[in-house]
């Protein structure tokens, strides 16, 4: 019971549900609007240097989420397994975990950067970039390349830490990373000063030296304050990594769903006009926004239901899932009661083409209105891979947006062009979260029914 106890000292086993996820998920707020800031900056400095920077460094856009994607599905099989066993009480194990999750994703990670070092120029010929940008975007991604694995630790050390209900820790790493990133951009890009003018090599060189921020950070914590690092066992290295991989190459392939299902989104659009592919992709940098506490409540849930499964709480583990759920249709319903106002004046402050500004338009006033029930679907997901059924969670991505929302937007844009496309989308949401609901309701009976 001591253990136990002590391996409760956030709260995920004792706390009243709703204190414990708000405690979680609200610095998962602000480190997730860190990384959009770290992104957003990057952007508008390389952009200081020219069309051919900007268009060069968004090419690797697709390529960078792809690796990242390896590192995600590792933390959900690290994040997961990490909180059954702390809520079991055994933080032996959960360290053993951590060592060899860590030193798995670092060696997927340099294979993954090797490989891309070796072919930037084939793939990104492939890709369609012109003989002008390929030397830009060599100069970058060599660096990027290069620096990378310095992410993967605190990325994974994060999960980690997160996994026992410390939000906040890896939230204040990622804001320092974030400001030092955006305090090293403009001396390294342009050169102030003493430092040289590098270019984008420059804005990778700058995030480099901000992730060994991270990295330091994030390993003393590991180390230091949660004991969750110790030499690695090696005997038990390859079954800690088959259960690594279990669940986190099924994860990894669901992140991966989400770009792909964008990218397939923008050649429908294109299809339709310019100005439609315009609208959308300020729509989506405006839904990141409207959806990013959704995506902190689903990256809470994954570690409180995790531990609560773990300590033999199934009954709390449910009772969580459902309270995420209801608050997302209602916190959800009252962002799109904002929009309803907010969207015009939005949509003429991202484009001034009056085709673009409607098409906006329609968008925030159509989409939003299905936020809550696209939720509670990824609510679901987070929770099914709490409960270590990844392959359910996979599942039920391809089917919102492959079987569902893809479909949908089609027969919407068939019929009705953009804004028919767009109903499309928000169509698919409403029917995948009411599946959702039901589908969670009877996963919770069937766990919770006497055997």
């Amino acid at each position: 019971m001591a253990t136990l106890l002590k391996s409760d000292k956030h709260g995920l086993l004792s706390a009243p549900i709703p204190d414990a996820l708000r405690r979680l998920a609200v610095p998962m707020v602000f480190g997730m609007i860190a990384i959009l800031m770290f992104n957003l900056v990057d952007t508008f400095f390389i952009s200081r240097l020219g069309t051919n920077a900007l268009a060069a460094v968004s090419f690797t856009f697709p390529v960078t989420f792809g690796l990242n994607c390896i590192t995600m599905g590792m933390n959900v099989g690290i994040s997961t397994s990490i909180g059954r066993m702390l809520g079991q009480g055994d933080s032996r194990s959960a360290a053993r975990i951590t060592t060899h999750g860590l030193l798995l994703s670092l060696l997927l990670m340099i294979i993954g950067s090797s490989i891309g070092l070796l072919t930037i120029k084939p793939l990104f010929t492939l890709m369609g970039a012109s003989a002008e940008l390929l030397p830009i975007i060599e100069q970058y991604m060599t660096v990027w390349y290069i620096a990378i694995p310095l992410l993967v630790i605190p990325m994974a050390g994060n999960s980690a830490i997160r996994a026992t209900g410390d939000a906040k820790s890896p939230a204040k790493i990622m804001v320092i990373a974030g400001i030092i990133n955006g305090l090293l951009d403009p001396l390294l890009i342009f050169g102030y000063g003493s430092f040289p003018a590098l270019g984008v090599k420059g804005a990778a060189i700058a995030s480099g030296i901000s992730w060994v921020f991270a990295l330091i950070a994030s390993l003393y914590l590991l180390y230091q304050r949660e004991k969750l690092l110790i030499l690695p066992q090696w005997r038990l290295l390859k079954n800690d990594w088959q259960q690594i991989l279990h669940i986190g190459v099924p994860a990894g392939l669901s992140t991966a769903l989400n770009p792909l299902s964008g990218a397939l989104l923008m050649a429908l659009l294109a299809s339709q006009s310019t100005a439609s592919v315009a609208a959308y992709g300020a729509a989506m940098r405006v839904e990141s926004l409207l959806v990013i506490v959704m995506m902190a409540l689903g990256s809470a849930l994954m570690p409180f239901m995790a531990q609560n499964l773990g300590a033999q709480k199934p009954q709390r583990a449910f009772s969580a899932l459902f309270t995420a759920m209801h608050f997302a249709l209602g916190f959800q319903l009252l962002v799109f009661i904002a929009m309803v106002p907010l969207s015009m004046p939005l949509a003429a402050l991202f484009s001034k083409d009056s085709v673009v500004q409607n098409q906006l338009w329609h968008y925030l006033l159509v989409v939003p209105a299905s936020y809550g029930l696209q939720a509670i679907c990824m609510l679901l997901i987070s929770a099914l891979n709490a409960l270590h059924k990844t392959i359910y969670a996979l599942c039920w991505n391809l089917l919102r947006l492959f079987v569902l929302l893809l479909p949908a937007a089609w027969i919407g844009s068939y019929l009705y062009g953009t804004e028919g496309l767009f109903i499309g989308i928000a169509a698919a949401n409403v029917v995948s979260g009411i599946g959702a609901y039901y589908y969670a309701r009877k996963l919770r009976n069937s766990m919770l029914s006497p055997q």
